[in-house]
């Protein structure tokens, strides 16, 4: 569960600039002895690296350019040790490398972009709560895409007298009846497979009440139900209500706690542009009616009125470059045609809305699924949509795939069965226009999927449950780290930019020229890797672990990488769920939080095919235990961001918080 009240500017994540600038506070004991080895090695006869060694160590052995980081040393003709020392506790011996200067030039559809699935949620996807922070906290540490789900106000409380107090029986006894009723409804919508299944879980039991009891569930209902005037999630005051009666925030269909809609737009306008200017994506799921969709238009231009794209005077006709929108919010919305008549949206004909996974066994869900509605979506909504037109998918082929501003959102499963029918015209889709996947509504505990499966399919926005630590969320990390939540996608994947030009009669006005990247050749390459572990120092402990003297790390290295889509056959899907590298290999285990690893060797030959922007090497520390062993502390980087040469991996802790961890390794990594 997200600690919302912690530092999110110490958590990983994706996108948290100056990732790679990080340096060793002191060297211990365990590691001094290595740096002592590693000067000596190359020092001359008067124990000191002159000039030309200082040279060669960077340029050989650290296969490294002489940068700002390293000019200091560089520049001197007698180095000692305490010099090296100081070059090698500082930024440029980390393991991760800057982020290359990012070309902001191409259009939307040419760049992943770090993403939150259900980003209101702290905890599980049934029974936790919804907090307006949940944004504050992924948007701090890097978010560019965030989602809301928006359903009607509740009009309950403005419908109770106002001498009514909220401690007397009947007010408790209307909450715990509403409460029911809303458990209720939930049940009936599931399928009674999905039933039998939570019923043996405490999720079950909590949505089925037969532990709760009716005292324990007016408890919860008191504390979560009180009316939203007493005390907002990010402890400001609030902007008065346009009406009486907002839209709130939450998870449809499930226990989850709700928000006002209202709050979760000023922490997304508090906090959007903190970290990083570049735009930021806000995903609109709307459950609301017609009445209460026109007040979320009046909540967001009043609290968003400097940060909208305004609208153009035509539909574009192509998608511009996120250089050009810094300091912009872009609201992915369901597009309305401008002739489409306005639905109703009620709750027996929102059940569409369900996770796909639901619907399939639910007559009701696939009644309606194929029964053509008019849109539910009010123009005014509609029209937030400008660069981010949400179209229900129904094939690659469909009119609105040609749209330059059209947006499909497919759930994991959804995308495995487009690629299975057709993976070469999915690939070529998403070279052009943009696609969001995110996590199946199986994934009750709120466990994330396989991201590189689907960046290798070029999807733009694989959103996540960045509430939930795991392996999806460390491959994030590695994959937008210290780049501020937009990385260019590799050769190939791009579609076509325009850049401007000059006629030949020498006149300074530009004409725009379409540079296409279909000519352009993926990067393959066979790749030998190979760690030597030499020690490490500061681990943090395990999750509940107090005891230094009962610690006994080992390190893991994972190396996740999957052939291109183009050699995988046409009915053959890549899993997408998170496991471990192909790749693995770990150290014997060691004893305590500085623990001397005695130079063992994980290597990693001939592995073939490898995209290096599409490649990460993953570090485990783990507890040697009975039973599964408990993760201390991780690093993730991509491949074409891990330096060669000696190197302190800075480790994240169990939580994704930055600590004093490092290992110091000797990398050596080689394209055949």
């Amino acid at each position: 569960m997200v600690d919302t009240s912690s530092d999110p500017l110490r958590e990983a994540g994706g996108g948290q600039p100056a990732a790679h600038d990080r340096a060793i506070k002191e060297v211990n004991a365990s590691v001094l002895p290595y740096l002592e080895k590693i000067f000596v090695k190359h020092a001359g006869p008067d124990k000191k690296w002159h000039k030309d060694q200082v040279i060669s160590f960077l340029h050989h052995r650290q296969a490294d350019k002489v940068t700002e980081a390293s000019a200091d040393i560089a520049a001197e003709d007698g180095l000692g040790f305490e010099g090296f020392l100081r070059y090698m506790t500082s930024s440029a011996a980390n393991a991760l490398a800057p982020p290359q200067e990012n070309d902001l030039s191409w259009p939307l559809s040419s760049y992943y972009i770090s993403s939150s699935h259900n980003t209101y949620l702290t905890g599980n996807q049934l029974n936790s709560d919804s907090d307006a922070n949940a944004y504050k906290n992924v948007l701090l540490r890097g978010c560019r895409c965030v989602e809301i789900d928006v359903w009607d106000g509740d009009d309950s409380d403005s419908d109770s007298s106002s001498s009514e107090s909220d401690d007397s029986e009947e007010y408790k006894e209307k909450k715990a009846i509403k409460k029911s009723t809303r458990k209720e409804r939930l049940s009936s919508k599931l399928p009674k497979s999905l039933t039998e299944r939570l019923g043996k879980t405490s999720l079950g039991s909590k949505l089925t009440g037969k532990k709760n009891s009716q005292k324990g569930l007016v408890a919860t209902t008191e504390k979560t139900e009180r009316p939203s005037d007493e005390g907002a999630s990010l402890g400001k005051s609030r902007s008065p209500r346009a009406v009486a009666v907002e839209p709130r925030v939450l998870h449809g269909y499930t226990l989850t706690k709700e928000v006002s809609f209202r709050q979760v737009c000023e922490a997304i306008r508090d906090y959007a542009f903190v970290v990083s200017d570049l735009p930021v994506i806000v995903s609109l799921e709307v459950h609301c009616s017609s009445q209460q969709q026109e007040a979320m238009v009046q909540i967001m231009k009043d609290t968003w009125a400097d940060y909208l794209v305004p609208e153009p005077n035509e539909d574009a006709k192509e998608l511009p470059h996120p250089g050009d929108l810094r300091r912009k919010l872009l609201v992915k919305v369901k597009y309305a045609p401008p002739d489409a008549p306005t639905a109703a949206v009620t709750e027996e004909n929102d059940t569409n809305r369900l996770p796909a996974e639901v619907t399939s066994g639910s007559k009701a869900g696939t009644a309606g699924q194929k029964a053509k509605k008019p849109s539910k979506i009010i123009q005014a909504l509609s029209a937030f949509g400008i660069y981010t037109r949400g179209v229900s998918f129904k094939s690659l082929t469909q009119p609105e795939a040609s749209m330059p501003t059209h947006i499909f959102s497919l759930s994991e499963g959804g995308v495995e069965e487009v690629h299975d029918e057709n993976a070469h015209l999915l690939f070529e889709h998403n070279r052009h226009y943009m696609m969001r996947t995110y996590p199946s509504g199986m994934r009750i505990q709120s466990s994330n999927l396989d991201p590189i499966v689907f960046w290798r399919k070029g999807i733009q926005i694989v959103a996540l449950n960045w509430q939930k630590w795991d392996e999806g969320m460390m491959l994030n990390e590695g994959m937008f780290a210290g780049t501020g939540g937009y990385v260019l996608k590799p050769n190939g994947y791009r579609g076509k930019k325009k850049i401007p030009s000059y006629d030949d009669a020498g006149e300074n006005a530009p004409s725009p020229t379409t540079v296409s990247d279909s000519a352009a050749t993926m990067i393959h390459e066979t790749v030998d890797l190979k760690i030597t572990v030499l020690a490490a120092q500061n681990l943090p402990l395990p999750d509940g672990d107090e005891k230094e003297s009962g610690f006994k790390p080992y390190l893991k290295v994972e190396l996740h990488t999957q052939p291109p889509h183009q050699i995988l056959a046409p009915h053959q899907h890549e899993d997408s769920r998170a496991k471990e590298g192909e790749y693995k290999g770990r150290t014997h285990k060691q004893k305590g939080v500085n623990p001397d690893f005695k130079g063992e060797i994980i290597a990693f030959e001939g592995v073939p095919r490898v995209v290096p922007e599409l490649a990460f090497v993953r570090f485990l520390v783990k507890d040697d235990e009975f039973g599964k062993d408990d993760l201390a502390a991780w690093a993730c980087i991509r491949l074409d961001r891990l330096r060669s040469g000696y190197r302190f991996i800075h480790l994240m802790d169990h939580r994704g918080r930055t600590s004093d961890g490092a290992v110091l390794v000797k990398i050596e990594k080689k394209a055949l």
